[in-house]
């Protein structure tokens, strides 16, 4: 009995030995990628990749790392569904289904245009040509999170065009299954359909009569472990559930995260599943690296780079017409085409069906797989290129009139804060201008679509050409003291009549300025920037109807060297 116990425990630990490893290599990419100031799934990615070069790859394709790999993506697609109500699918309607499905026939089609012209089976062809059109989920959702564009207008787009996806996805992996099973493919796809109809109501359903009796219930136990539990219970169960109806776990775990997301504990949920959504995450970046054949890039590397820049180009081609179609500007079809310009890991679990995969030669399925995965570890750097472009596009020559000319709010600098009170005047429908002086933060913003002009704001030259004396509210969001405490005097003296919002970037120096006559807020305190956003809206004398994110990240290393620039 005890040899049994000893030999089980040594069962255990060779069980969860890849994904301890995996774990701490893990933390070190981060680390060093932050270093280097890159985007930490560049790290996994060249972590994996190095792993499989190493020759030990096969040491961590065990079933524990491969779980934790797929949590990841269910817990990053369980986030996006609770930002997305029932109320903002019902808004974001056209973007979802008009958008994505245009999105998706271009680049889809142009795709399988392509495998039909180098003689690839007609059934390759189109099930893997409209793969190839997929975009990551996992890589566009950490990149929009992380440059705090969730609420801006290619972010937001950005993330219906990707659940469209998801949908085509899932309709994608049941025309390969019934390519191995030989069954016909038109019964299969409205199966499919059926099943996910069918999911989306009982999701409906749960979240208007369970969803909150049971979280009262646990509010009253008052335990946090019990709603990290609950979390991770609606989070799993959702995507087993819809995965033993034969559809995608990720579309399961949406559903679950759009069934809270109108409930009031969506915040509570949100916060206890961040942590795991990170930690999973890199699982599976790590697991798209150790997919990268070493031997087949050390032998044919010149095919594959080749096959990954030319997917590259013709992805965010594809993407660019598909925006300027859908009567988008040329700057922000850039931006969102380049953001969408990567393989996906859809794509990345079609290809290695056998079906699939039987109807090409296999160093064909390895170069696609290869250039999928490389387009996944250089997509912070495409995106930002496309960024930058859109950036330097959209400044142009000046028109007569500024944009925001008659708006009532005028914001003195775009960082976190002063970008959520735009997303919340922007839903709520209330126009509004924004200066920021920073010229590198001011072509990302007006990359993103943000309403703002370069200026010096402690220029009182500048104001005249603003029009800051006609309107009714001033939201200084610097996020500098010195800069704050250089424009108080001026705003005080040259603007009497107009009320001064002060987002102040921690509690020291708030009675200094109300001296000047200013609402002086602390913006890192909790729900700051909410406090903040309420200031604005009750100076205006405006409901605010629309729900929108309220709460600034922590600034990023990039964003704390902006403010000391």
């Amino acid at each position: 009995m005890a040899g049994e116990s000893v030999h089980d425990a040594h069962s255990v630990v060779a069980t969860i030995q890849p994904a301890i490893t995996l774990l701490g290599l893990g933390i070190g990419a981060a680390l060093l990628s932050r270093a280097c100031r890159l985007n930490p799934i560049v790290g996994y990615l060249g972590l994996g990749l190095g792993i499989g070069a190493l020759g030990f790859a096969s040491d961590f394709s065990g079933p524990v790392v491969a779980a934790m790999a797929e949590a990841g993506v269910m817990f990053l697609l369980f986030n996006l569904g609770l930002h997305f109500s029932l109320g903002r699918i019902r808004a974001e309607a056209a973007n979802i289904f008009g958008f994505g499905t245009l999105q998706m026939l271009v680049a889809g089609g142009g795709f399988s245009a392509l495998f039909f012209a180098f003689g690839l089976p007609t059934e390759f062809a189109i099930i893997g040509g409209f793969a190839m059109g997929l975009s990551s989920t996992a890589v566009v959702i950490g990149l929009v999170r992380e440059r705090d564009q969730e609420d801006c207008p290619v972010g937001r787009t950005a993330q219906s065009i990707l659940i469209f996806q998801d949908i085509a996805a899932i309709l994608l992996l049941v025309a390969a299954g019934s390519l191995s099973t030989g069954g016909a493919l038109a019964p299969a796809l409205g199966l499919a359909g059926l099943k996910a109809l069918t999911a989306f109501i009982i999701a409906v359903l749960f979240a208007r009569f369970l969803i909150g009796p049971v979280f009262r219930l646990i509010a009253k136990a008052g335990s946090s472990e019990v709603y990290t539990a609950t979390a991770l219970f609606i989070a799993l169960a959702a995507g087993w559930a819809t995965g033993m109806a034969g559809l995608s776990l990720t579309l399961g775990a949406f559903l679950g995260g759009m069934a809270v997301a109108d409930s009031r504990y969506r915040i509570m949920v949100q916060t206890e599943i961040d942590a795991f959504r990170g930690l999973f995450l890199s699982f599976f970046f790590i697991s798209v690296g150790l997919s990268i054949d070493p031997v087949l890039l050390a032998e044919n590397w010149m095919m594959a780079v080749g096959a990954a820049a030319g997917l590259i180009a013709l992805k965010c081609a594809f993407n660019v017409l598909a925006g300027l179609a859908n009567r988008w500007s040329v700057p922000g079809s850039i931006q969102l085409g380049f953001l969408l310009g990567q393989g996906s890991e859809f794509a990345l679990v079609i290809f290695a069906l056998p079906a699939i995969a039987g109807l090409i030669e296999p160093r064909v399925a390895s170069i696609l797989v290869t250039a999928i995965a490389i387009s996944l570890a250089v997509t912070p750097l495409i995106s930002n290129l496309g960024r930058k472009l859109a950036g330097k596009l959209r400044q142009g020559p000046a028109d007569k009139k500024l944009d925001g000319d008659d708006a009532p709010v005028v914001i003195i600098g775009l960082g976190p804060v002063g970008r959520a009170v735009a997303d919340a005047l922007s839903l709520n429908g209330i126009g509004y201008l924004a200066v920021e002086a920073n010229a590198e933060r001011f072509e990302i913003a007006l990359a993103d679509g943000y309403h703002v002009h370069q200026a010096n704001s402690g220029d009182p030259r500048s104001w005249d050409a603003i029009g800051m004396g006609k309107r009714e509210v001033v939201v200084i969001a610097t996020g500098n003291v010195s800069i704050s405490r250089e424009l108080a005097p001026l705003v005080q003296e040259r603007l009497p009549n107009v009320a001064k919002v002060m987002a102040m970037p921690g509690p020291a120096a708030i009675e200094e300025f109300e001296q000047f006559g200013m609402i002086a807020v602390d913006a890192k305190a909790p729900r700051g920037t909410e406090s903040i956003i309420e200031m604005v809206f009750q100076t205006l004398g405006r409901e605010r109807k629309l729900p929108t994110r309220t709460r600034a990240k922590d600034l990023t290393d990039e964003e704390h060297a902006l403010e000391h620039a």
